[in-house]
């Protein structure tokens, strides 16, 4: 776990390594300070040697200077090390969740993933700050402090020594405590954010249900729950506190009884106890906060169990080695295909289809019978169990991933837009389309029409979601971005649902006079959008119950028929005169 996050220091080891270098040197300035101040008290001022309480001063005051310098360089390239390694760990995460297929992205859920990128990288961030500059600092200065004190006077250095082992086990003993209870507690933030995302994202029915009142109770009650477990993983941190004051007036009160005897009795002289109680500080201050890291470390650990989780995630859609890079033509075969998600049931069993380049197919079945199951395999989007998927005669997991994906254009039943400008989402298609090309995909998709009637035509700006446009006016243009990719094989997923019948048949003849060489599948729950197809799939429990012609299975197919005769019963589509859902 360690080596995978480090590995994101990037550029900015140097200023990680300069870190604890100049902590060092400012912690050897610091102790060198009591010293020169028992040097000016035994040799200065009993003596009344005032040139050398000067001197003493002067270097003091030089030793205070450099400390304080070394001590602001340190704080600065900490902030820059720690700043730059969560920016560096933000970006590969993002990275690294682009290369997930399905699959993986299906481990994590999206609350998940930004808590991770957040909440997490902060708190990692703020570790390694904190680690890298008192980190170093801490040890040192306990060492340094320890080895002067025992070289002033070995005896009472011993005082030192026991509170040092006392503090170490009651912090390990917290530590050990408060580490499964902020783990625990990062596990609720993803359900908070969860239910935040899916407040906000649902907030029109929420409104439409007057489900506000439940909403506020269910996300009050979580956080609820993670009020309860902070406070249960602070009072064992809060702990530390108090412990750690005790320990301090413990030494400082043994310190002074055992070193005002020893001076009485002459085995110690007054600078010498100064400087000890100078070097008691530092070292209490040092265990101060090793014990403020041990929290930390103990709030981070979980959090960079976490990223690392995401960054050692390793994508299982992934292109070969001696990929292929040229694509064919969009003829598709699937070969005794056998599919499931994860360890469940296959949710396809045995598919052998054929299909040429260039046909309109039609994909017919009830829900969960696994259409989108079924086209997904086309692009890769999940791999087979077993059997094979062809493209162009070969094997999908044969081609580079990039040229498959670019030649097999998707429109997914959840139509997403981006913000942005219609002419924005439309290049991610292709970002070099030109704007004439983006008016003939949108002609095809029949969405010309109503962009136009926009005050600001394809400059008009989408919200986050496609909030200020209709779900048919969605679905055309997510239609005309596909388009835009030129692609040799188009898979709509139940992609018209949202639009009126006639406007669906004219998308459909636009199909046909404008990319007649475009192998084209379409999933849809109206007949009237697949009968003019070449042929229709007809898949129920994840098996194909036929695949034939619009005529052929309206004469022999049972569950073709039940479906055709329940949509014309009552005279039609509803909307077949026009309009828009």
């Amino acid at each position: 776990m360690l080596k995978t996050l480090l590995s994101q220091l990037g550029q900015y080891k140097k200023t990680a390594i300069a870190t604890p270098l100049l902590s060092i040197l400012e912690v050897f300035m610091e102790i060198l300070i009591p010293i020169a101040m028992a040097s000016i008290i035994d040799d200065g001022i009993e003596k009344g040697n005032m040139n050398h309480v000067i001197l003493c001063c002067v270097l003091m005051f030089g030793m205070a200077g450099l400390s304080l310098l070394f001590g602001i360089l340190a704080g600065k390239t900490s902030a820059y090390a720690s700043t730059g390694f969560a920016c560096n760990l933000r970006d590969r995460m993002f990275s690294h969740i682009q290369t997930f297929s399905f699959h993986n992205i299906d481990k994590f859920s999206t609350a998940g993933l930004v808590t991770r990128m957040t909440t997490d990288v902060t708190n990692l961030q703020n570790a390694f700050q904190m680690v890298i500059k008192m980190g170093t600092r801490a040890p040192i200065q306990l060492i340094c402090a320890l080895l002067m004190a025992m070289f002033i006077n070995f005896k009472l250095s011993m005082i030192f020594v026991v509170a040092i082992l006392v503090l170490g086990s009651i912090l390990a003993l917290i530590v050990s405590r408060a580490m499964p209870a902020f783990t625990a507690v990062f596990d609720r933030y993803d359900e908070l954010n969860a239910s935040v995302q899916e407040n906000v994202s649902g907030i029109r029915v929420v409104k439409a249900f007057v489900r506000e009142e439940h909403e506020r109770s269910k996300f009050t009650k979580a956080a609820e729950k993670i009020y309860e477990m902070f406070i249960k993983a602070e009072s064992i941190v809060a702990l530390n506190s108090p412990v750690m004051m005790f320990v301090v007036y413990s030494c400082i009160l043994g310190l002074s009884w055992m070193g005002a005897r020893m001076i009485v009795g002459g085995s110690l002289t007054t600078g010498e106890l100064t400087s000890l109680l100078a070097y008691i500080m530092n070292i209490l201050m040092s265990l101060m906060m090793l014990s403020m890291i041990f929290v930390m470390l103990s709030l981070s650990m979980a959090s960079a169990r976490r990223i690392a989780e995401v960054l050692e995630e390793q994508a299982d859609l992934v292109s070969p080695a001696q990929a292929e890079t040229v694509i064919p033509d969009g003829s598709v075969e699937f070969e005794h295909v056998f599919f499931a998600y994860g360890k469940g049931k296959p949710v396809l069993s045995d598919i052998n289809v054929r299909i040429q380049a260039g046909e309109t197919i039609g994909i017919l079945g009830g829900t969960g019978s696994a259409k989108s199951s079924f086209v997904n395999l086309i692009s890769r989007l999940y791999d087979v169990q077993q059997g094979c998927v062809k493209v162009g005669g070969k094997d999908v997991r044969t081609y580079d991933l990039e040229t498959l994906r670019n030649e097999v254009s998707v429109v997914l039943q959840k139509n997403v837009l981006f913000s942005g400008t219609i002419l924005e989402n439309l290049r991610w298609g292709d970002k070099n389309a030109t704007k004439e090309d983006c008016i003939r995909a949108c002609k095809m998709a029949c969405a010309d029409e109503f962009i136009t009637q926009f005050p600001e035509g394809y400059e008009t700006y989408i919200e986050q979601g496609g909030t200020n446009v209709s779900g048919g006016q969605k679905q055309r243009i997510c239609i005309a971005r596909a388009l835009l990719k030129k692609p040799k094989i188009l898979v709509l997923d139940d992609s018209t649902s949202a639009v009126d019948t006639a406007t669906d048949a004219r998308i459909r003849r636009a199909f046909r006079e404008e990319i007649p060489d475009t192998t084209k599948f379409i999933i849809a729950q109206r007949i009237s959008s697949i009968q003019d197809a070449d042929r229709i799939l007809v898949l129920d429990n994840g098996r194909i119950d036929a695949f034939d012609t619009h005529e052929n299975l309206l004469a022999g197919n049972g569950i073709y028929q039940e479906v055709y005769h329940s949509q014309t019963q009552g005279g039609g589509d509803f909307d077949q005169n026009g309009g828009e859902a």
